[in-house]
């Protein structure tokens, strides 16, 4: 009896099996993201539970010199990441991830318990949500980067000016639309990841690497998502 191949499973075949490594590449991105909050969750509670959190907080230029070296860790991950080496990318990664978790060691103290649990769970939703979308979108979403761009510009600047002036009001709306703004730049690093797999395609290490600057980026986005909710719904102590 002769047995014959289905031209159609042969292409079915063929797809599945073009499309594993880019699964394996969204994979690890996702897993070190959830690596990046672990820490930054854990060690900001540790910091909490042994009272380490006030004595970094005494002085007014220890959390200043804090957010400035986050800003310089992202700095560098950014405009070198094509010089460095795969370990020290996952080295810097892990290094911003701790140095978050002391700065937020101080938003948790503010909220109750209830309300940071709360403000998780619905940013995993709105955050799952919106990267889902951005993983099976085909759109070309490159020309949306200055947009972004723009949009985070005019938030800060905006909010700055709210807190200089102590608008309240003004506060409030802007964390809606700080919300809605990175719930859409998330979904725009969720595709990112995919288009950085067939960018760098064939280069094990590269996409090693940008697996992780994926994840930074993701890790931000949650971030921010989770901020957000707890400052417009959470409930202080």
């Amino acid at each position: 009896m002769e047995y014959r191949t289905d031209p159609a499973d042969l292409s079915a075949l063929e797809l599945e099996k073009n499309r594993s490594p880019l699964y394996k590449h969204v994979a690890k991105t996702y897993a070190w993201m959830f690596l990046g909050l672990a820490l930054t969750f854990t060690t900001a509670y540790a910091l909490i539970a042994t009272g380490l959190v006030w004595f970094v907080f005494m002085t007014w230029w220890l959390p200043l010199a804090l957010l400035i070296g986050e800003l310089v860790l992202v700095g560098f991950l950014t405009s070198r990441i094509a010089q460095y080496s795969v370990g020290k990318v996952k080295a810097i990664f892990i290094g911003y991830s701790l140095l978050s978790a002391v700065t937020f060691s101080a938003v948790l103290l503010m909220y109750q318990a209830q309300s940071v649990i709360l403000a998780f769970g619905v940013a995993a939703v709105f955050f799952g949500t919106m990267a889902a979308f951005g993983l099976v979108t085909k759109r070309d979403v490159s020309g949306f980067r200055w947009v972004i761009l723009a949009g985070l510009i005019a938030l800060l600047v905006m909010q700055l000016v709210a807190t200089i002036f102590h608008l309240q009001g003004l506060d409030t709306v802007l964390c809606f639309v700080g919300l809605a703004l990175f719930m859409g730049i998330t979904t725009y690093d969720a595709k990112r990841t995919k288009d950085y797999y067939y960018l760098f395609e064939g280069n094990a290490q590269m996409l090693d690497k940008m697996a992780i600057y994926s994840a930074l980026a993701l890790y931000l986005d949650f971030m921010n998502i989770f901020l957000y909710l707890l400052r417009l719904f959470g409930k202080r102590k």
